[in-house]
């Protein structure tokens, strides 16, 4: 008895794989950083696309690796050129951490990305979701990448109701896509799940009727699909007010100032500026010492 569940249960995950891989192979999306299994341009893809669209990131990552196709480039690269390059997309410590663990990967590993667990967890900026990723669709180890995306689809599927926000919860879903996944084609299923929710598992008025999996779907079964996943929600962000003052030269020239090493927005350029309003005149007197010290 106990032995024709156990089949009965592979045989649903066999369903499952195969009609997501089905689904995938007809339906994913044409991005660069899928014309090959280049770790490296899979782990700058990774990176850009932490809390950033897709859409957004595609420009940003063709102009990034036309100016650092290679390890080499990246590593020997100064890091204000990096931070130049990848102005605009914001979060620059992932900029940061990046050129860091690449200087790692060119002195540590011959220039050659980390092909197991162990060693690619020590690199700079690399979490376990970016570490499955790399090791799963670039070197295809059956190794789970949950984000997000992955994270709703399988709350669903599978009618998880813990919050996601918490960091057992990602561990409890990290177990189950090590039992689930396609040890045949590990990096299409990751990929696959992420597509999925990215395209049609979304947040809000998931499209049910057109999922590849909605037959394997215990939310649908028991119409939650809009209560899941369950999120506490998050502590809205501080808002900084800043007193700015333009400065140019006869030349046409601005003056832009380099904020501190650490803190908000660490290292960059802009103009000069103090926290505070200009309608309050001691923010005003502290903006004309800045600027005139």
């Amino acid at each position: 008895m106990i032995e024709g569940a156990r089949s009965s249960l592979k045989e649903k995950e066999k369903e499952f794989q195969r009609d997501l891989l089905t689904w995938f192979e007809q339906e994913k999306r044409s991005l660069p950083w899928r014309e090959n299994k280049d770790p490296y341009r899979i782990w700058v893809s990774e990176i850009m696309l932490q809390q950033t669209r897709v859409d957004t990131v595609i420009p940003y990552y063709d102009r990034f690796m036309e100016r650092f196709p290679t390890i080499k480039d990246l590593a020997e690269a100064d890091l204000e050129d990096v931070y130049r390059v990848w102005e605009g997309l914001g979060y620059y410590s992932r900029a940061k951490n990046l050129h860091t663990a690449v200087r790692e990967v060119k002195e540590q590993y011959g220039g050659v990305v980390p092909n197991t667990p162990e060693e690619i967890h020590k690199l700079k900026g690399i979490g376990p979701y970016t570490a499955g990723a790399i090791l799963s669709i670039a070197y295809g180890l059956p190794e789970p990448a949950v984000d997000g995306n992955v994270m709703r689809v399988l709350s669903r599927v599978f009618l998880i109701q813990e919050d996601i926000t918490k960091t057992k919860t990602r561990k409890v879903f990290e177990e189950l896509v090590r039992k689930i996944i396609s040890t045949g084609n590990p990096s299409n299923f990751n990929q696959a799940l992420m597509e999925l929710g990215a395209l049609v598992c979304s947040p809000k008025s998931p499209q049910c009727l057109t999922c590849p999996v909605h037959t394997h779907c215990q939310a649908v079964k028991e119409g939650m699909q809009e209560a899941l996943p369950v999120k506490k929600k998050s502590k809205k962000g501080k808002s900084v007010e800043m007193a700015v003052g333009l400065v140019r030269n006869q030349e046409n020239q601005w003056l832009i100032c380099k904020r501190p090493a650490e803190g908000l927005l660490a290292n960059l350029w802009e103009f000069p500026g103090v926290e505070g309003s200009l309608e309050n005149e001691k923010m005003q007197e502290e903006l004309s010492k800045f600027l005139y010290k």
